[in-house]
């Protein structure tokens, strides 16, 4: 079996487009800065790892995606910038736990970090090119099942 790693990204990418939230959602990290009116959204995977809940000859994986939402830090009112994002994320979460398997692509979301990384959110600032941005990061695990065949 192979990794859909197109279509996972594609699902989770829906659920920010589909929130009607932001002006734009990247299906990758973005090298440039990203607009500067509205919210924007970037979807990738960070981190693939084995974890232990397969069968004796396979292997399945956590893969944690980043989900991070943009938006200006210099903008009228800053009072409503952390709310909006804040909005977002509680749709984005809310559609995670709803769609718990990414519409059968994975076997779980894991919202508790069964297997280590939870799903949770952390704000911070970005600088990127010249601008400064307000960003919230969502990590996003995810469990695929019997991924790889060990053999012998």
């Amino acid at each position: 079996m192979a990794l859909d790693i197109l279509g996972i990204t594609d699902a989770v990418v829906s659920h920010a487009m589909a929130s009607g939230r932001f002006e734009t959602v990247n299906g990758h990290e973005p090298k440039n800065a990203p607009s500067t009116g509205g919210l924007t959204a970037a979807v990738w995977s960070e981190r693939v790892t084995p974890v232990r809940s397969s069968g004796l000859d396979v292997l399945s994986v956590l893969l944690i995606f980043n989900v991070r939402i943009y938006a200006s830090a210099v903008q009228e009112s800053a009072d409503a910038i952390d709310p909006d994002m804040l909005a977002a994320v509680d749709d984005l979460c809310a559609a995670y736990t709803g769609d718990f398997t990414l519409g059968g692509l994975v076997r779980q979301v894991d919202l508790l970090g069964i297997h280590g990384q939870p799903l949770d959110v952390r704000a911070g600032y970005l600088q990127q090119d010249g601008l400064l941005y307000r960003v919230l990061t969502i990590s996003l695990p995810v469990i695929v099942n019997d991924l790889w065949e060990e053999v012998a």
